[in-house]
C-alpha cells in the first residue's frame, strides 16, 4: 500500500505518515504510530473519534491496522498538506479572503464535533499542522490522537493533567485555577491559530522591531481598539482590512482567559459569517506557557515556572499559576501530561 513506505508526507509527535494507494487506486495518507507507552491509548482514541464522524471538515478515517504492537490508520490523502505550510511569514499565498474561508470551515468542523455527534468529542489539539487541506483547500480537521469523548450533557470534564500542543493550550488545561476544561478549550485554540493566520506569523516572536509585537494577540488588540490602519502584509484593499479586523475580534474573543467568556463554535460562525458590528473584548491577558530562545520545545520536562506575556506591560513575565505543570513535549511540541 506504501510503497515501501518512501513517500513520507510528515511527521507528528506520535508518528510518521505516509501516501498510500489502496487497490483501486485511490490515494491515501498511512499513519504509523510510534510504539511507545502512550500509543495505545493515542490509537483508541483517534479510531474512537473519528469512526462517529462525517463531516466536511472532517478528516475521514477510511480504515486501520492493528498488528500486535504495529498500529496505522488510513486516511484520505489530503492533497494541500496542512495549514501551517501556508500561513507563516511571505509564504501567506492563499490571500486572506481563502484564509477566512479557511477558518469559517474550521469553526463548522469545531461545531460539529462539539454539538453534531451523538457523543460530543473534544480535541485538545487544534492547530495548523492539523487542519489539512484537500483539492480546492477545504480545510479538514485531522489527529485525534489527544481528544477525548463525554455526553453532550457534560458541560465540564474531568482530565488527568494537561494535553495539547504549546502556543494553542487553554489555560485552564494547565491549571484548574482558571476554570474546568470543556469544549470552550478548544475554542481558545481555534482563537490562537486564526490570530496566526491573520497576523501571518507566530503568536508569540522575538525577531521583532518593538516590544509590543513580540505577543501578536496584544499588538492586535491595541490596533483594533485604535481603529488604527492594521499594516498587515498581503491586505490589498478596504474589504480585506475589514475581513482581517473581523477575524482578529473573534480571535480575541476566543482566547479569553475566563472560559465563560469566550463562545462557542456556533456563535464563532455567527460572528464570522454575520454582518453586525462586533464589539471589542476585554484585552487578552496572558498566552499559553512560552519557551525561550527561537521557541524549539525542549524534549525534557517542561519547567515549573514557564515564561508568558503580559498583556499590561507587553513584557516577557513568570507566573505559577499559569504554567503549574511538568509535562513531556515532543519535538513538534505537542504535550500530554
Amino acid at each position: 500500500m506504501t510503497n515501501r513506505f518512501k513517500d513520507k508526507l510528515g511527521e507528528g509527535g506520535f508518528g510518521g505518515v505516509y501516501k498510500g494507494e489502496l487497490s483501486d487506486g485511490r490515494a491515501v495518507a498511512v499513519k504509523i504510530l510510534k510504539a511507545s507507552k502512550g500509543d495505545e491509548e493515542e490509537f483508541i482514541n483517534e479510531v474512537a473519534s473519528i469512526s462517529q464522524t462525517s463531516h466536511v471538515n472532517v478528516v475521514s478515517l477510511l480504515g486501520y491496522c492493528l498488528d500486535g504492537s504495529k498500529r496505522a490508520l488510513i486516511y484520505d490523502f489530503m492533497p494541500n498538506g496542512s495549514l501551517e505550510k501556508y500561513i507563516y511569514g511571505d509564504g501567506s499565498l492563499l490571500g486572506l479572503n481563502k484564509l477566512y474561508q479557511i477558518a469559517v470551515g474550521i469553526a463548522k468542523g469545531l461545531e460539529y464535533l462539539h454539538r453534531g455527534c451523538n457523543t460530543r468529542i473534544l480535541h485538545f489539539d487544534i492547530k495548523p499542522h492539523n487542519i489539512l487541506l484537500d483539492e480546492e483547500f477545504c480545510p479538514k480537521i485531522s489527529d485525534f490522537g489527544l481528544a477525548k469523548l463525554c455526553t453532550r450533557k457534560e458541560s465540564i470534564v474531568s482530565m488527568l493533567g494537561a494535553r495539547g500542543t504549546i502556543g494553542y493550550i487553554a489555560p485552564e488545561v494547565i491549571s484548574r485555577s482558571f476554570g474546568g476544561v470543556s469544549h470552550k478549550s478548544d475554542v481558545y485554540s481555534y482563537g490562537m491559530m486564526v490570530l496566526e493566520m491573520v497576523g501571518g506569523r507566530k503568536n508569540v516572536k522575538e525577531e521583532v522591531s518593538h516590544t509590543s509585537e513580540i505577543y501578536f494577540p496584544y499588538w492586535a488588540y491595541q490596533h483594533v481598539q485604535l481603529d488604527d490602519d492594521l499594516k498587515l502584509h498581503g491586505i490589498i484593499d478596504i474589504e480585506e482590512e475589514e475581513t482581517a479586523r473581523k477575524m482578529i475580534l473573534v480571535g480575541l474573543w476566543c482566547i479569553q482567559t475566563d472560559p465563560a467568556q469566550r463562545p462557542s463554535m456556533s456563535k464563532v460562525i455567527d460572528m464570522l459569517e454575520g454582518s453586525l458590528v462586533l464589539e471589542i473584548p476585554p484585552k487578552p491577558l496572558l498566552c499559553t506557557p512560552y519557551c525561550s530562545g527561537r521557541h524549539s520545545l525542549n524534549t525534557q520536562a517542561m519547567p515549573l515556572n514557564a515564561s508568558v506575556i503580559s498583556s499590561s506591560s507587553s513584557s516577557l513575565c513568570s507566573t505559577e499559576e499559569s504554567a503549574n505543570f511538568i509535562g513531556t513535549a515532543t519535538k513538534d511540541g505537542t504535550f500530554q501530561k
